[in-house]
């Protein structure tokens, strides 16, 4: 067990006193449960198990008590016999509650169900309505209803089909209305039916093809379910569909398979690919061996480059997903002088919204820095450099803060800004979707809370966000007060983006495991955001969001006698294990905080494997983690702990000391791995 120092504990108790006075304020009436309140819960069950008659009984009663969410009940009434309803019941439903974010959920569902009506009157009546707007399938029947007006939609309507993931009625009717009117090109097909196969939706790649003809559609099946035998069937081509044909098989295969796709294409024939297919082919086999952490992917993202034009350098067409994986191919790559020119070229592929993120922006900066000769053309390349890691630089933020470091400015608390006036405190107070919001998480529905929340914080000043985050921690709705607190933009509220619920005890239990109490709070800050009732799906529960069979181990291991699986949410039991199970995998993995937060969230064998292969810094073994959602955990733990650790030491703090030196192969003297830890 480790102390913590007096001062320590003293700055740990003026930030738990501000946490506190955030907890101060009574909650207003309606963010109390009553009896009624039952209701709503019964009607939401009625609701999934569509028990119209129940529904309809309970709306009834909600009306009649005038509860503060009968818009919901009202809602899920209505939109269970949707199918059925006329257009005037559906604008009194929206009369009823206007502004609310029930009426446009409602507006949601009722622009799909007449799309499936194809009533294209009342699409183009209700849709400029639409204030969400962020339904892909809405937009698809409203660009089809436009289309059919005489409008030209070609780049809106190409776009959104693109974007489409999964097959849905409305952007497949557009997309064979454009090809029908030959507003869609055969490019735009094979670039769809790529960007399928990319994304494994392999129906969707043949119902793109299939917009070619029936023919196509047959030989589509065969490429995709059959891929090695398409491509040995094949042979060497020259029409352009079997091309594209053979691009889409290799793909198939590479994601089964990437030596043996690199294979089919390998050696001066390409596999009767163009330059332009085979350059595709090679960046989606470098793609799939950059996931497996393959020293090969490098050399395989190279090939691609080397056979595309020049003109096309800039452009090349891949996905964001396939340039974003030549970016860590590239970090992981043991030639810099050979790796950094591929990541310049992969950055600069992408869209301008990814090149402008802080991750590749950050990747840039660095390799435009590493590929600087000497000369003036250096010094503008250096400068650039430069410019880019000051706009990204921030001490919020993991690339955030590693730029400003490297610009030599360790990360310190950004200024405190000035506290809600009684005007935005009441504005907050009195706005009904927020008012709402928390009764509908009082009483455990925090999705339908969720929702109306975020709904209703559209187009808030950061002052009204603050004051509605202040509102959220008043409840101690930790959860909704930091993510409203995530969304300012200029002026950031550390003590909301940031608290420090269960303080004493989260220190305490941090200092018996031995370990830096900043860690904790980050990664609690990531598991629940300090709310011990929320459960994962797969039954993690507490604080640290315990496995019940984590759970187990520890407290067997801690002599925990006569531990019950219930008491995994007690918050001193969970910290206490929850934080022995924390140090535990720290200490098997060296004591790399970064391999520890991988290996809290996936399980310490894969982090195990993931370090394998050179020795990188750990900002590019962290950006090379393969699971999209351990890779964001790893960087939002340790981001979030040099902000708690510059607010518990009310100093700067560094990220880059906490990455340490590196992530490489697991020391030879090191003791054996504990592959007893769940």
């Amino acid at each position: 067990m480790i102390g913590l120092p007096i001062p320590h504990l003293n700055r740990l108790a003026a930030g738990l006193l501000l946490a506190c006075c955030l907890t101060s304020t009574p909650v207003s009436a309606a963010g109390q449960p009553n009896a009624s309140d039952a209701s709503i819960v019964d009607a939401r069950e009625a609701a999934r198990r569509k028990d119209r008659t129940r529904l309809a009984a309970l709306r009834a009663s909600v009306q009649a008590a005038q509860h503060p969410l009968t818009p919901w009940v009202e809602y899920w009434d209505l939109a269970s016999h949707l199918n059925e309803a006329k257009v005037d019941e559906v604008e009194a439903f929206y009369a009823r509650w206007p502004g609310s974010y029930v009426e446009d959920r409602l507006r949601n569902d009722w622009l799909l169900e007449l799309g499936r009506r194809r009533d294209w009157a009342n699409i183009a009546r209700d849709y400029p309505r639409f204030r969400m707007n962020d339904d892909r399938e809405v937009t698809c029947w409203w660009l089809l209803t436009e289309h059919l007006a005489g409008r030209d939609v070609r780049d809106a309507a190409r776009t959104a089909w693109l974007a489409q993931r999964d097959m849905d009625e409305g952007c497949n009717l557009l997309a064979t209305a454009m090809v029908d009117s030959r507003k869609f090109s055969a490019d735009d097909v094979w670039r769809k039916a790529r960007l399928a196969v990319e994304a494994n939706r392999p129906g969707v790649a043949r119902a793109a093809v299939g917009l070619l003809g029936d023919n196509l559609a047959k030989d589509a099946a065969d490429a995709i379910d059959t891929p090695l035998h398409f491509i040995r069937r094949a042979g060497l081509i020259i029409a352009r569909n079997r091309q594209e044909l053979k691009l889409l098989a290799v793909m198939r295969l590479a994601a089964i398979d990437a030596d043996a796709a690199a294979a089919e294409i390998d050696g001066r024939s390409r596999g009767g690919l163009p330059p332009a297919l085979a350059a595709w082919g090679w960046a989606f086999i470098g793609r799939q061996a950059a996931f497996k952490l393959s020293a090969d992917a490098a050399s395989h993202y190279r090939r691609a480059w080397e056979l595309l034009p020049s003109a096309d350098i800039r452009s090349p067409g891949w996905s964001d997903e396939t340039l974003a994986w030549g970016v860590r191919a590239a970090l992981r790559a043991t030639r810099p002088a050979e790796s950094w020119p591929l990541v310049l070229n992969a950055v600069n592929g992408m869209t301008a919204a990814e090149q402008t993120s802080a991750t590749w922006a950050y990747w840039r900066a660095r390799a435009l820095r590493h590929t600087a000769k000497d000369g003036v053309a250096g010094d503008e390349q250096r400068a650039e450099a430069r410019r880019t890691l000051e706009a990204i630089a921030a001490p919020l933020g993991f690339y955030q803060q590693l730029a400003a470091e490297d610009l030599g400015q360790p990360a310190s608390l950004p200024p405190v800004p000035a506290a809600p006036t009684a005007a935005e405190r009441d504005a907050a107070r009195n706005a009904p979707g927020l008012t709402r919001a928390l009764l509908l998480a009082a009483i455990g529905l925090r999705d339908e809370a969720r929702r109306e929340w975020n709904f209703t914080l559209r187009g808030m000043s950061d002052r009204e966000l603050i004051a509605a985050a202040r509102l959220a921690c008043e409840t101690s709705d930790w959860q909704i007060c930091i993510n409203t607190s995530e969304r300012t933009r200029t002026e950031f509220d550390v003590a909301t983006r940031y608290p420090m619920p269960f303080g004493n005890e989260i220190a305490l239990a941090a200092s018996n495991a031995g370990l830096d109490p900043a860690l904790v709070f980050g990664l609690i800050r990531q598991e629940t955001r300090f709310m011990p009732q929320i459960r994962s799906h797969v039954g993690a529960a507490g604080l640290m969001q315990l496995m019940p069979a984590t759970a187990r181990y520890m407290a067997k291991r801690v002599g925990l006698n006569g531990y019950r699986p219930e008491q995994v949410t007690e918050t001193a039991i969970n910290l206490q294990l929850g934080s022995g199970y924390l140090k535990l995998v720290m200490d098997d993995l060296g004591g790399s905080q970064a391999l520890a937060a991988a290996a809290y969230n996936a399980g310490p064998g894969r982090p195990r494997k993931w370090r394998d292969g050179p020795m990188l810094e750990t900002a590019a073994w962290a950006e090379n983690v393969p699971f999209n959602e351990t890779r964001d955990y790893v960087k939002k733990v340790l981001s979030n702990a040099v902000v708690y650790a510059a607010q518990l030491q009310a100093q700067p703090a560094s990220l880059k000391a906490r990455l340490g030196t590196g992530v490489g192969p697991r020391d030879a003297r090191a003791a054996p791995a504990n592959t007893e830890l769940p």
